[in-house]
């Protein structure tokens, strides 16, 4: 099987490096919003316009050399290139009801990066990558890359600027080793998850145990002259604890996730629609909604736990260990006796609590959810009615595989003889 991994490394480049990594974010985000506008442009002239790779490809050569653009021509063209293909990713996902349509990227706003998918090269022995039109810039190294390296993005955030290399490397078809092993597992806010053999994981409480610092920090810039230079330096405190907010919750997420992938083989989780969850509840003027309050502060726990990030990285783990993981569809779980099948509201009144009305049977409600979330599971693949969501996830189809460019060889050089690779197409994950 192809095996596809991100490593990421901090760099550590010189002030003239950081300005010229500066301009090439700011040609990126002027070329993205540039076509976004011509797209706008072209639709109010002509309703049947469709827009494609190939259109904005044509554009960009007059962009170089307009008078007033002519500063585009100092960037790579490698990065206003895959700068229009991650508008056209936009707007494949919005067509496919996955987004909203594209916006408008702002500076300090969304984030800086920028992505070559040709041309880089990695010397781990002297801890540096060569960018083109940038030069050799060094980076931290905190382990070696396996594989070969099909792409290289630079992004820049509060602490500094960042380099992720995606590689690829073929590996033997994994066997997981707790193989014939089976768990279901029922997502929550007071806990992570509880899988059906009785263990369970702690909810994630980063954003709300940073809350009150947060809120503090916020009051703080308020009182402040808005673009003053304390006024700058209290927004990078600010981004800064919400960075080590997203580290923290990322990390007991992965963890999470490597522990129970590691101790089974084949795992049923819920398919929930998270954004749905999540929706507001303020409705309108003429009809507002009941219980904003508390609907916000709901949706806010959810968001807090990172129930999507957990299920990539579940889908991750178990495609390198070997396993399966199954979307299994969440109606009246939690309502459900394990023992009986008796459905109905009554048997959960609370939030911990299950007692069936009809048997008398009693257990945790999250406990209860995740054994027939496991059952149902169970019945749903042998009638073939499942589809492991991480093999899924993994197969796409060519059709967003066709819209990268070949790629040139690469050059890797180890701790020893240089690695060299020939590279074919390669779909970049999604950033």
């Amino acid at each position: 099987m192809i095996l596809r991994k991100a490593y990421q490394f901090k760099l550590k480049p010189d002030g003239a490096t950081g300005r010229k990594l500066s301009r090439f974010c700011g040609c990126a985000r002027f070329v993205y919003n540039k076509a976004l506008a011509w797209n706008r442009d072209q639709r109010s002239s002509d309703p049947n316009f469709k827009i494609s790779y190939a259109k904005l490809c044509e554009q960009l050569p007059e962009w170089k050399s307009a008078e007033e653009t002519k500063w585009l021509s100092e960037c790579h063209s490698q990065v206003l290139q895959q700068s229009l293909k991650d508008l056209m990713r936009a707007f494949t996902n919005f067509f496919e009801g996955r987004t909203d349509f594209p916006k408008f990227h702002k500076k300090f706003r969304n984030e800086d990066s920028i992505r070559y998918p040709q041309g880089f090269k990695v010397d781990e022995a002297r801890r540096q990558i060569f960018l083109p039109s940038i030069g050799w810039v060094k980076y931290r190294r905190s382990r070696f890359i396996e594989g070969i390296p099909k792409y290289v993005t630079v992004s820049r955030k509060v602490d500094g600027w960042y380099v992720s290399v995606q590689t690829e490397r073929e590996v033997p078809d994994p066997v997981h080793p707790k193989a014939g092993t089976e768990a279901g597992i029922d997502m929550g806010v007071v806990r992570l998850y509880t899988c059906s053999d009785g263990t369970f994981e702690q909810g994630v409480r980063c954003l709300r145990d940073k809350s009150e610092k947060l809120a503090k920090e916020q009051r703080r810039l308020k009182r402040m002259v808005k673009f003053s230079k304390n006024w700058i330096k209290q927004q990078q405190r600010i981004a800064r604890l919400h960075k080590k907010v997203a580290d923290s919750r990322r990390d007991l997420l992965r963890k999470a996730a490597n522990r129970l992938c590691q101790n089974h083989a084949v795992l049923y989780r819920e398919d929930l629609k998270i954004r749905n969850m999540t929706a507001s509840a303020k409705g309108t003027v003429e009809e507002p909604g009941k219980n904003v309050k508390q609907k916000s502060g709901l949706n806010r726990a959810i968001l807090d736990q990172g129930w999507g990030m957990f299920f990539s990285f579940l889908n991750a783990k178990m495609t390198e260990l070997g396993g399966l993981v199954f979307a299994v569809p969440p109606q009246n779980t939690s309502r459900t006796c394990p023992v009986c099948g008796c459905v109905s509201k009554e048997n959960r009144r609370t939030q911990a609590k299950f007692r069936c009305t009809s048997c008398g049977y009693e257990g945790n409600a999250d406990a209860v959810a995740a054994v027939n979330i496991l059952g149902r599971g169970q019945r749903l693949r042998a009638c073939g009615e499942l589809v492991p969501v991480n093999v899924a996830q993994v197969s796409r189809s060519s059709r967003k595989r066709s819209v990268v460019q070949q790629q040139e060889p690469v050059e890797v050089t180890v701790d020893g003889p240089a690695v060299n690779g020939s590279v074919g197409n390669h779909r970049p994950s999604g950033r």
